[in-house]
């Protein structure tokens, strides 16, 4: 599009390869608008987006006055632009973006548009590295066999991504068994500096995946987004947002010697939740920087949904150019980003600190060796810490009771360790305490509570740095030369982000001394973080159901929500890869790593983690020899190209998508079925009942789960209806395409606490006003027959974890048209708007307990024909009985442009009806 400006912005720069365009950000502060300069530096790419891409109707100059004009005291509550350069997606959240596409061009088609107009405007890359799981582990064969099961199970997916890739312009795949994502996307496919028609400008982002983050180490501008909002993206939308807040994290002074990136972000992560920073970008500064490396900062980044910012930005400097020059980019391409950055302004301030809303500081000495959990990424736990806290997490988180019923910690951490306990709903005596014996490998072991029957070496947030993969390396070879084995009811696991790792694990002599442990190479993707892992060797899981054990996972990832990891364990941890390898020596969590010894020698002696745990220097210099930009350059060589069974993947090249109405994984969505072009009435919420009222912190996998789908559900019921066999349910997560199954898994993970069905876990309601105790999915259509519309009553950080889009079709499909929360998390509040579910905001210090709601009652929600953005709105609850509760709520469409995207019922719809309409 044609720039519109007045500002007269547009300027040369010259490179090492001759001059190229781009646009002044200095031209603004020369129209007096603003002192540019002191702007954040995540701020001012955002400014260069809407400067260069002016055109008087999607973005103007007063878009562009907004933006210079950012206060960091009270940020304008109003809302501004911003068109991405590019948009990444991951297979479990790219497959329905792209069924939604193909969705779309059957709507335009139907309603007299063409269909070509749908059709992604900027790149977009899809990265497959979700669908493999851990059904083979342990093994030497481990990758080959994963790897085959994985076609076996995905291939109707991976033939309807191929077709993709031939159907829309603009949209690359990134085969399976390449890496992960937001690792590919970090050292290939950013470019910091992007040049498109002879402009260039800042590299900048959304993903499907809320990990997009990660890129911001890289001084990348990007974030999560739901597959909602980057379809519309894709479609030529700006996304609209309100003027962030921008907080200063200044780091100071230097890791100490044992404490790695993984127990700094744990750290940030602690501080940023205790903050609260939900909505805000953050921003990383001081003389701290100057000893991360690049890795370290892209581990920091990776995790800003976990501390819930938006963006957790590192700006480029010199350590981003030597990074870029490490992974194989060109000379040209470091020499344009190190160019363009300096006469921007873009470049890190060293002397000068941008002003920001806040500021926050961290000596990076303080940082101690952690783990985080057992149930979320911000529970942070010092390793010295470890043992108190899981025993005191077994009685008053998991109920695993001390003698006689007692709560006491005390009982639990005698020094002789503790005995046989009864639980007190049975009053007999746990076995989980003093073992249950099972068989493995054809001798018994005693199996207890705290056991780590879980130890990954997995997700985006570690494999990408190579001193804590290489860390774990030199953990292992230490381990090995001692004589330390891991127990057999460990289930051990490699899967690194990108091939790079396994070429400098070779290259450093490591990978024998991690297989001698167990850590096989399991496959390249996100396996146990995102709950690929896989089922546990039978006889351990048949003794944890059996006896309601609480046993462990222990793995180097970002998220351990309950239900997750693995439907047989309860208690999960983050960790670093070598304490990954530390808890698989120990085989359980019940243990002070810093006192007691991890096993016995060959020698007969024990051996500490002191004894095995390598130096900065020994880390340093392995990295110094063994890592080189010739891997990676050899490495993304044919990135597209794929293995042979990719290449053997055979599509029709039709504009259009046949839809198999057989599929059990690729269905045409009902989103847009009876749409017209006319906008409907207003929508109306009265005699609405609730389907779920829950508590605080209700994640995305609460909502949408992502693992196993469980045998006695009504998904598996839909599956086996249709001729599929449990071995081949594959997950929900790679079920995405097929709403049938979606839809019937909203609400459905196994930890869901439900308070309308008190004391009952899983995805269970009661049917009101029959009382019947059904299936939340039942429940739902049977309202849907009687044209009952349905709210969610819930606590606060609704929503919280990855930006799962089916966590609001699932919610939109169920009938919900309203949910009233205490407060939302940010992708899954405009995931909501972007389906036409209206996101409501109890006033402060109200909710369902404060207002003596218990989900029985009746609602009416009084929505004016013109809803503003923030407008309080009037909700009444009449009881059984007649009384009437009204309390007032903030209407969370927070711009005038998501009212418009709910009174058209979603962005899609918004955005179908605009392109029809050639508007």
């Amino acid at each position: 599009m044609q720039n519109a400006s007045r500002f007269d912005a547009r300027t040369t720069l010259q490179t090492r390869d001759g001059a190229v365009g781009c646009f002044d950000l200095a031209a603004v502060e020369r129209a007096g608008v603003s002192d540019v300069s002191r702007l954040p530096i995540s701020i001012k790419v955002l400014l260069e987006s809407a400067l260069r891409n002016v055109d008087g109707r999607l973005i103007t100059d007063e878009d562009v006055v907004r933006i210079a004009s950012w206060d960091p005291a009270d940020p304008e509550p109003a809302e501004i632009p911003f068109i991405p350069g590019r948009v990444v997606l991951q297979d479990f959240t790219g497959v329905p973006a792209v069924v939604d596409l193909a969705a779309l061009r059957a709507a335009a088609t139907r309603l007299g548009g063409d269909p070509h107009a749908i059709n992604p405007l900027v790149p977009c890359d899809l990265v497959i590295d979700h669908s493999v799981q851990v059904d083979y582990f342990g093994r030497p064969d481990a990758l080959r066999l994963n790897a085959a099961r994985e076609f076996e199970r995905n291939r109707e997916r991976y033939e309807f991504l191929k077709w993709g890739q031939t159907a829309f312009e603009n949209f690359s795949v990134v085969p399976p068994a390449t890496g992960i994502v937001h690792q590919v996307n970090l050292e290939y496919l950013a470019k910091v500096v992007m040049q498109r028609d002879g402009i260039a400008f800042p590299d900048s982002l959304v993903g499907t995946d809320s990990h997009t983050t990660m890129i911001n180490g890289l001084g990348v501008v990007g974030w999560g987004v739901g597959g909602i909002e980057a379809e519309a993206v894709m479609l030529g939308q700006p996304i609209f947002m309100v003027s962030p807040r921008v907080v200063g994290f200044e780091l100071a002074g230097r890791l100490p010697e044992g404490a790695t990136a993984t127990d700094l972000v744990l750290t940030v992560t602690q501080i940023l939740r205790r903050e609260g920073v939900v909505g805000q970008f953050v921003e990383f500064f001081g003389e701290g920087l100057d000893s991360l490396s690049l890795p370290d900062r892209a581990t920091i980044a990776n995790m800003s949904p976990e501390y819930g910012a938006t963006m957790g930005f590192f700006p480029v400097d010199d350590v981003t150019l030597d990074y870029l020059q490490l992974t194989g980019r060109s000379e040209a391409t470091v020499d344009l980003v190190e160019r363009y950055c300096k006469q921007q302004g873009l470049w890190r301030q060293r002397t000068a600190t941008p002003d920001f809303t806040r500021r926050i500081a961290l000596d990076l000495a303080t940082v101690e060796p952690s783990l985080a959990g057992p149930k979320r990424p911000q529970d942070r736990i010092s390793l010295t810490a470890m043992k108190s806290q899981w025993r005191q997490d077994l009685s008053l988180s998991f109920n695993k009771e001390g003698p006689c019923g007692s709560s006491t910690v005390e009982s639990l951490v005698s020094e002789g360790g503790p005995a046989r306990q009864p639980t007190p709903a049975s009053g007999a005596a746990d076995p989980g305490f003093d073992g249950v014996e099972i068989e493995l490998g054809g001798a018994p072991v005693m199996l207890k509570h705290g056991a780590v029957v879980i130890a990954a070496i997995t997700s985006c947030t570690n494999t990408s740095n190579p001193a804590v993969m290489l860390g774990a390396g030199l953990v292992a070879r230490k381990a090995v030369d001692r004589g330390l084995r891991v127990p057999p009811w460990v289930k051990t696991s490699l899967a690194p982000g990108s091939r790079v790792v396994t070429d400098y694990l070779d290259r450093a002599g490591l990978t024998g001394s991690l297989e001698a442990l167990g850590f096989h190479l399991v496959g390249y993707g996100c396996t146990t973080c995102i709950g690929n892992s896989g089922p546990l060797p039978k006889a351990v899981s048949d003794a944890v159901r059996e006896h309601d054990m609480v046993v462990a996972g222990v793995l180097s990832g970002n998220r351990n929500f309950e239900g997750r990891i693995n439907p047989d364990v309860r208690a999960n941890y983050l960790a670093s890869p070598p304490l990954v390898v530390a808890y698989a020596l120990a085989g359980t969590v019940d243990i002070d790593l810093r006192s007691e010894p991890l096993g016995t020698g060959d020698d007969g002696k024990p051996v500490r983690l002191a004894d095995i745990w390598p130096t900065a220097a020994e880390i340093r210099d392995l990295v110094a020899s063994s890592v080189s930009a010739g891997q990676f350059r050899d490495t993304y060589a044919d990135v597209f190209t794929g293995a042979e069974e990719w290449q053997r993947v055979e599509v029709s090249g039709d504009e259009t998508y046949d839809w198999d109405e057989a599929s059990t994984y690729i269905r045409h969505p009902p989103f847009f079925a009876g749409m017209e072009l006319e906008l409907p009435d207003p929508p109306v919420i009265r005699g609405a009942r609730v389907l779920a009222l829950l508590g605080d912190s209700v994640t995305t996998d609460h909502i949408s789960p992502a693992g196993a789908i469980p045998l006695d559900s009504p998904a598996a019921r839909y599956l086996r209806e249709h001729g599929v066999e449990p071995a081949d349910f594959n997950s929900f997560g790679s079920r995405r395409g097929n709403h049938e199954v979606m839809m019937r898994g909203t609400f459905g993970n196994i930890r869901l606490r439900n308070h309308l069905v008190p004391g009952v876990e899983g995805g269970w309601t009661k049917h009101l006003p029959s009382g019947d105790q059904m299936s939340i999915y039942d429940a739902a259509m049977r309202y849907a027959g009687d044209g009952v519309p349905l709210l969610v009553l819930a606590g606060a950080e609704y929503g919280t974890g990855s930006s799962r889009d089916w966590a609001a079709k699932g919610t939109y499909l169920l009938g919900v048209r309203a949910v009233i929360a205490a407060s939302f998390e940010r992708i899954h509040r405009s995931n909501l708007v972007g389906m036409g579910v209206l996101p409501l905001q109890f006033s402060e210090g109200e909710g369902p307990s404060e207002l003596r709601l218990d989900g029985s009652e009746i609602y009416g929600i009084e929505l004016p024909d013109e809803i503003r953005p923030g407008q309080e709105l009037s909700v009444t609850a009449t009881a059984g009985d007649g009384g009437r509760t009204s309390f007032s709520v903030r209407c969370r469409l927070d711009t005038p442009v998501e009212v418009e995207y709910w009174r058209n019922g979603g962005i899609l719809h918004t955005v179908l009806r605009k392109l029809v309409r050639g508007q």
